[in-house]
């Protein structure tokens, strides 16, 4: 072992260490890392930053913003409302998540199938009051055990299938991977319906101080126009679409004041006066296509339009708000501003939103123009709230980002543009039809996760440039080549595992398949199925959040730790090598 092999095996080593320990956040310690490889040469000057230009990089921010843009469409919610509004149980909502990231990933980027289900996990996570993280890492995971199903599930099969040529003159096709993969899929997708509870529940890293102010008893006001769904419908069919998150505590219909009993049934232009969180809020307005009573463009110009916004307010002792209403101050037509919403501790509000009469304490939702909200809340001694987004009376484009997302990944599955391409022009598309306004795009790109990846890339590159990849291939022959048949492809199947971290997928298949096949020929053995076993063992990285895109875009929004994915991959990539090794000995004969 040479000396430089020597350097680079130290610092991945400890860079592991640091991460399972967990005393120092993962973009830290990826950083010390890539500055201790420049340190002692393994890591060269020029190449220091070459991870902030990978593909990698591009596609987890590109599938972060497409996925914030899908969430914020209010799609996601919709379609969960109309098909499956009684499914309340976390396991059964765990199986729909984990099947469909799973049956999708086979045929299309296995990010990409995960990028559309990322809204849905947390839209259930909301309804059952559990943390995404219950969901997230277990998608992540089917996501990978999905790809290994086809040719073009998962890169290894595609580059699997590429040296199976070169060695033999034959290509695996579509789907000879089908048999094996699919048996791999189901067995590890039961296991993540029972295993999930294998990871602790983790706070998301993307909710942060707001959590501290959180306000569930707004007071909103909103009228039923022409068009809403729920005309002719009971009310209690619209408190449904709030998951229990709000109510309707008052019905005005032409002057008359109404008990908002549940059979009371909805007509046009009815008055609602609805108390809930701000959430909750949003979904019976955006789904039932109701009109904020307070909601009024501030601005007829497109561009200022654009720029509007919603903030939570409280309003500070001396405030000239302070005994006064919405309609008494006309706070549109003298100000520009928009009152949304109002929540007063300890009390319920039953007047119409526009007739409050506003106290010290009082926390209100204020709707207007960037430009405008700043001078206002300082005039009228209001004290904002620590940001949040607040998407009550915001303008949805729900059928945009399906679009966008249908067409970034059709491109990519028909082989038109390759998908960090696709991926980036979706998030721009995102940006450039307004799904996401552009104050709230770095928001969603998660930096601290973005900055680990591109540290990583050149120090895990050292295994290759020093030869302890090599290394590491020779060591692995000579173990193999004591061992029957069986243990063999063990062997191949957890190295692969093992290394594929440090190499990315593709280059461990590239290293590792060429010995895989050297070592069956010197036994006589087809090398099908040890080819096979080297690209199930690099679809399968289950044990960090580094190997893989999928493992690494859930990290931040599920609030995950480093050691939190080996208490779950770790026994799943047990379960994946005992069903391997005799589904590869049967569907492949070594003989």
């Amino acid at each position: 072992m040479t000396a430089e092999q020597t350097l680079s095996f130290l610092v991945l080593g400890a860079m592991m260490i640091f991460f399972i320990w967990g005393r120092f956040r993962y973009d830290i310690v990826a950083c010390s890392a890539l500055m201790l490889s420049v340190a002692v040469g393994i890591v060269p000057f020029d190449n220091a930053f070459d991870g902030f230009s990978d593909d990698i990089v591009i596609i987890v921010g590109s599938a972060l913003i497409v996925s914030a843009g899908v969430a914020r469409s209010g799609v996601v919610d919709a379609a969960i409302q109309r098909f499956l509004p009684d499914l309340q149980s976390v396991r059964a909502q765990l199986a729909l998540l984990v099947v469909t990231v799973t049956v999708l990933s086979a045929f299309i980027k296995n990010i990409g199938a995960l990028a559309i289900m990322i809204p849905v996990a947390f839209q259930f996570a909301r309804r059952s009051n559990v943390q995404p993280s219950v969901f997230l890492m277990p998608m992540a995971f089917g996501s990978l055990i999905g790809g290994l199903m086809t040719q073009v599930g998962t890169s290894p099969n595609v580059v699997v299938s590429r040296v199976r040529a070169d060695l033999t003159g034959e290509s695996f096709t579509m789907f000879d991977f089908t048999p094996v993969g699919a048996s791999l899929a189901l067995v590890g997708a039961v296991f993540l319906l029972f295993g999930y509870r294998l990871v602790p529940e983790r706070k998301s890293q993307q909710v942060g101080m707001h959590q501290a102010i959180e306000i569930t008893d707004y007071t909103s006001e909103a009228m039923v126009p022409a068009g809403s769904p729920v005309i002719g419908k009971p009310l209690s069919n619209l408190v449904k679409i709030g998951d229990g998150g709000a109510v309707v505590i008052a019905v005005f219909r032409r002057g008359t004041h109404l008990a908002p009993l549940p059979d009371v049934v909805i007509e046009l232009d009815d008055i609602l006066l609805l108390e809930g969180g701000p959430a909750a809020l949003d979904r019976i307005v955006s789904q039932a296509k109701l009109k904020i009573s307070g909601d009024r463009a501030p601005m007829p110009n497109d561009k200022e339009k654009a720029e509007t916004e919603a903030i939570e307010a409280v309003i500070a002792t001396g405030s000239p708000l302070i005994g006064m209403s919405a309609q008494r101050l006309a706070l549109f037509n003298n100000h520009n501003i928009n009152l949304l919403a109002v929540s007063r501790q300890g009390e319920r509000l039953k007047q119409r939103l526009g007739s409050i009469r506003l106290r010290a304490g009082d926390i209100v939702v204020l709707q207007g123009t960037r430009r405008e909200l700043p001078s206002f809340l300082q005039d009228f001694g209001c004290l904002p709230l620590a940001q949040r987004e607040i998407l009550l009376g915001t303008i949805r484009r729900a059928t945009v980002p399906l679009l966008v997302l249908a067409t970034a990944m059709g491109a990519t599955a028909v082989g038109v543009v390759p998908v960090q391409i696709a991926f980036f022009a979706a998030a721009l598309a995102m940006v450039v039809f307004r799904v996401i306004p552009l104050r709230d795009v770095y928001r969603a790109v998660d930096g601290p996760i973005l900055v680990m990846l591109a540290a990583l890339i050149p120090v895990s590159d050292t295994l290759r440039t020093t030869g302890g990849s090599d290394l590491i291939a020779g060591w692995l022959s000579g173990m193999a080549a004591s061992l029957p048949p069986a243990g063999a492809l063990a062997i191949m199947v957890v190295a692969a595992m093992a290394v594929t971290p440090f190499l990315n997928n593709a280059a461990t298949v590239l290293v590792m398949a060429p010995i895989a096949a050297s070592f069956a020929t010197a036994l006589d053995y087809r090398p099908d199925a040890f080819l096979m076993a080297v690209a199930i063992g690099a679809g399968s990285d289950f044990l960090t959040p580094i190997g893989h895109q999928c493992n690494t875009l859930v990290m931040g929004p599920g609030g995950y730790r480093f050691s939190d994915y080996p208490r779950l991959g770790l026994p799943l990539s047990v379960v994946i090598v005992i069903v391997a090794v005799p589904m590869l000995m049967w569907v492949w004969p070594l003989r």
